[in-house]
């Protein structure tokens, strides 16, 4: 017995909830992010800090995943991983990205892209010491995008560092924080008719220049 097909073309939602016109945006889009990130946190969405990040390989081949963003400020946009990652490889063999938040509730998308590097080790020491026991253990124990036999490697391999670091596992020299400097940003909210509205602002001598997309 086969299932139904999926109607997936017939998919549809008109998107009414909210606007975005210039008059009502920051000039600065940080200043407009920490809004909308404020009003995602105050909405109670689901992993409102959770982001696809998107890194090119050296020749060429593009990747995406979802990792969460730890900070942000002036400087840029903070997330943790291993160093060892595909996207680690990537990072280092490539070092610009793209990063994307998509509210769905809200009705809103975020686009950022720039230059990445490593934060640092101070900062990366900082953040992995705040974090729970077995998510330091964890560090040690996943040789990321690697592959393994079975998931009883990596049980085997966090037992193991917890025995050898107890209670206070070091950060893994493999394992840390980088940082997007952005020099664009776009910010996208569903409107009916399909007529979005996107709002786009890159760096222009300096300063940044904020235009209005068709969508």
């Amino acid at each position: 017995m086969t299932s139904a097909p999926h109607d997936v073309a017939a998919l549809r939602k008109s998107y009414e909830r909210d606007e975005l016109d210039e008059a009502a945006s920051a000039a600065d889009p940080l200043q407009q992010f920490s809004t909308w990130f404020d009003q995602a946190l105050k909405a109670e969405l689901p992993e409102p800090n959770a982001m696809t990040l998107a890194t090119v390989s050296a020749d060429g081949r593009p990747s995406t995943r979802v990792v969460l963003v730890k900070g942000f400020d002036a400087r840029g946009l903070v997330w943790y991983t291993n160093y060892l990652s595909r996207k680690g490889q990537e990072l280092a063999a490539q070092p610009w990205a793209a990063l994307q938040f998509h509210w769905v509730e809200l009705e809103r998308v975020v686009r950022i892209e720039g230059r990445v590097d490593k934060i640092a080790d101070e900062e990366s020491d900082a953040y992995y010491a705040s974090r729970p026991l077995d998510s330091r253990l964890g560090a040690w124990a996943s040789p990321q995008s690697q592959v393994i036999p079975s998931r009883s490697v990596l049980v085997t391999a966090a037992a193991q560092a917890a025995a050898r670091h107890l209670l206070n596992p070091p950060r893994p020299p493999h394992w840390g924080g980088y940082r997007l400097q952005p020099d664009r940003w776009e910010f996208w909210q569903g409107r009916k008719s399909r007529l979005h509205d996107r709002l786009s602002y890159r760096l222009h001598e300096g300063a940044w220049l904020r235009e209005r997309l068709a969508p």
